[in-house]
């Protein structure tokens, strides 16, 4: 997959732009629409109803099947519909809207101090998954589930990953400076859990700060912090793997394969909020910025704030924005409203001037070989975006090995060509899957 080539690329970060800003609360929304998907897996099932009273923190959706997550109402108040709504990623999906009632009281017995230095690795994998904690990377994953390898995947080694190689986002940065000692906290949480000795926090060379700052927090406690070189997708899971390891994960596998569990530093404090704490997550450190964007900020928000809450927090558009993104601009989602709720996954809102938008009209691939040499899984993307504007996605998934693909939009983004590369591998991948449900 690797070997000994250059992959990756060096796209110009914008980090300045937040790096230097400290975390921010958002202001009380005064409504919040929370999706029951927002993770890897089955919904979790309302359990709430319209005209119901919650408050914050209160179970209002509960986890459904063996890979699902649990959701918490985020303000108190009471539930004004349970029906669909705008979402960032899925476009539309089932959710909980709560209008406040100006109190932001949290429900009873919620908020539990713990010394989790007392609780075995069941007790602590009961409150993770109670809490409906989930990777706070963006792949959204929900955390006890890794935290549960099968037999046959005995783990040695647990990588906290803190590069955060996308441009413009800052958040992951910011919490490692300012959240220091929770990170710390909820790392050895998570190693006790696992009960391994070696665990490597990674954190791009560009963030020498939080390598500092770390390296201070974790001494003494045989967590290795290692700086890695700058370069885009290095926060991509099976990338830092190789970096921090040289172990490599076999195709189609996940990281337990080869005895590894990722995650998240905001996973890694959010699992330290819940375990010690008794916090449900019901709010995310998110990264507003962007070229149409007039103050940007990180901003410390409630899941189902709105994408227009935390625009107006930074004071709102310093020009007509042409494009607003759920995420990075790599690998984030175009939105279609401002409307769209802050999910567990969304670490930044970007919005962009049409000047600053490369998209021009695409062509037919000129075979310059371009996205082979940057793609860091080794893959043709030429082929794969071929295949997809065919709708040839069996081919794509059997002799391309399309499943393998990130999606971290290194491919298109050397492409002279404009081709919508990812776009259309994206195309392909739920093509096969409405395939395969139709085969069951």
């Amino acid at each position: 997959m690797f070997g000994k080539r250059k992959w990756g690329i060096h796209p110009n970060t914008h980090k300045t732009l937040t790096d230097g800003k400290a975390i921010e609360n958002g202001k009380l929304p005064q409504k919040v629409v929370i999706p029951v998907s927002q993770h890897i897996g089955a919904a979790s099932k309302p359990i709430v109803k319209k005209g119901d009273e919650v408050k914050k923190g209160q179970l209002i959706a509960e986890g459904c099947g063996p890979v699902s997550s649990n959701t918490h109402a985020t303000i108190s108040g009471k539930v004004t519909s349970v029906a669909d709504q705008p979402h960032p990623v899925m476009g539309k999906c089932l959710a909980i809207t709560i209008e406040s009632d100006g109190k932001d009281e949290w429900a009873e017995d919620v908020l539990t101090k713990r010394d989790w230095q007392k609780l075995n690795a069941e007790e602590i994998i009961n409150i993770i998954k109670a809490a409906g904690i989930v990777g706070l990377g963006g792949a959204t994953f929900p955390t006890y589930v890794k935290l549960c390898p099968p037999k046959e995947y005995p783990i040695d080694t647990l990588i906290i990953n803190g590069a955060e190689c996308e441009p413009y986002l800052t958040s992951d940065h910011r919490m490692m400076l300012e959240y220091t000692e929770r990170l710390a906290t909820g790392i050895l949480i998570l190693k006790k859990v696992l009960s391994v000795k070696n665990v490597i926090l990674g954190i791009e060379d560009n963030k020498q700060d939080a390598v500092a700052a770390t390296e201070k927090a974790l001494a003494g406690t045989g967590v290795k912090v290692v700086a890695v070189p700058t370069r885009y997708p290095h926060g991509a899971e099976k990338t830092l793997i190789k970096l921090l390891t040289g172990r490599e994960v076999p195709s189609g596998k996940l990281p337990m394969a080869v005895g590894i569990v990722v995650q998240n530093v905001g996973t890694s404090i959010a699992v330290c909020d819940a375990v010690r704490d008794g916090m449900p997550l019901l709010e995310r450190v998110v990264t507003v910025s962007g070229s149409a964007i007039k103050e940007p900020k990180n901003l410390n928000l409630r899941i189902g704030a709105s994408f227009a809450d935390a625009i107006e927090v930074c004071g709102g558009y310093s020009a007509p924005p042409e494009k607003i993104i759920a995420g990075g601009p790599m690998m984030g989602v175009t939105q279609y409203t401002t409307e769209a709720p802050i999910i567990k996954g969304v670490n930044g809102i970007l919005a962009f001037t049409k000047e600053k938008i490369n998209d021009g009209p695409q062509i037919a691939c000129i075979r310059c070989g371009k996205c082979l040499t940057a793609c860091p899984m080794g893959l043709n993307p030429s082929m794969l975006s071929i295949l997809g504007e065919r709708s040839l996605a069996e081919e794509a998934l059997n002799d391309y090995h399309l499943m393998d693909c990130i999606e971290c939009g290194c491919c298109a983004y050397v492409c002279p060509a404009k081709r919508r590369i990812v776009h259309l591998i994206r195309y392909s991948k739920k093509l096969s899957a409405k395939k395969k449900e139709v085969s069951k």
